[in-house]
């Protein structure tokens, strides 16, 4: 059985420590059907280990950085990404640019141009808590305690997952300037109208209250992509049910085998 290799990729100002103990959930649900799961999380320019980069201010150049950092690792394609938020704008654009290195691609509550308006991407509500996350001088703590507000909405142990953020920014500092580079990314960048050639798949929390899940609705209906909606959940959907959206990945790519298998033609009988 071939191996399968699985790149995680986080969104705005997020690390790859952000996913708590979703990369272990989703190992071993692959595990059930894939016996060969190696698994990368990247950091993107200016988050986690790569706090003292410089972020781009254009989600292209962020994609090309993830490619150049598998690359220095020894990681050859093809791929398998999931990725949320800015991260899954970085895996269109890859799914786009360089689709025969991506076998798979996950897509969790992201927004695209041209696909969405703004006050859908960004949903009105949050316009005065990110400029107070902005502007005022909060202490580390009211920060990320702000930022958990707004991105989950079933965590059974809030203090604890706080604390453990509060943790990973005093290791790895995200820069003002580079949260704002981050930003203009996000808003700027345009994806493309048709849909890119890897198999897609979209799931998305009707409870986020950053992202309106509409949002991957239309680029469901406009590439075609199957979309997986969690009743429930927050825009940090792999945090706040890391075990649903495991599922529903190796459900989904159980049934695009089994499909596959189908519409193999039948070896011609002797």
């Amino acid at each position: 059985m071939s191996s399968q290799t699985w790149v995680l990729l986080r969104g705005l100002t997020r690390e790859s420590g952000h996913w708590g103990d979703f990369p272990n959930r989703l190992v071993r649900a692959l595990r059930t059907q894939q016996s060969d799961v190696r698994l990368e999380l990247l950091d993107l320019p200016g988050n986690g280990e790569q706090c003292a980069v410089s972020s781009p201010t254009r989600v292209p150049e962020m994609m090309e950085a993830c490619r150049a950092e598998l690359r220095r690792r020894g990681v050859a394609p093809p791929y398998h990404v999931l990725a949320m938020s800015l991260g899954a704008m970085v895996a269109s654009d890859w799914a786009l640019k360089h689709p025969s290195e991506l076998q798979a691609v996950v897509l969790i509550n992201t927004s695209l141009r041209p696909f969405s308006a703004f006050f859908r991407r960004l949903r009105p509500s949050n316009y005065w808590p990110l400029v107070m996350l902005s502007v005022f001088r909060l202490s580390l703590r009211q920060r990320e305690a702000r930022v958990l507000s707004m991105t989950t909405r079933l965590q059974a142990q809030p203090d604890r997952v706080l604390d453990r953020w509060v943790d990973l920014q005093r290791q790895h500092p995200v820069r003002r300037r580079n949260a704002l580079r981050q930003l203009l990314a996000a808003v700027r960048y345009r994806a493309s109208p048709a849909k890119p050639e890897p198999p897609m798949l979209l799931l998305c929390s009707k409870g986020d209250e950053l992202v309106d899940w509409r949002c991957s609705q239309a680029i469901s209906r406009a590439w075609g992509a199957p979309l997986r909606l969690h009743a429930r959940a927050g825009h940090d959907l792999p945090l706040d049910d890391g075990e649903w959206v495991a599922r529903n990945v190796v459900d989904w790519l159980h049934v695009r085998e089994v499909v596959g298998q189908i519409s193999r033609p039948m070896p011609l009988q002797a």
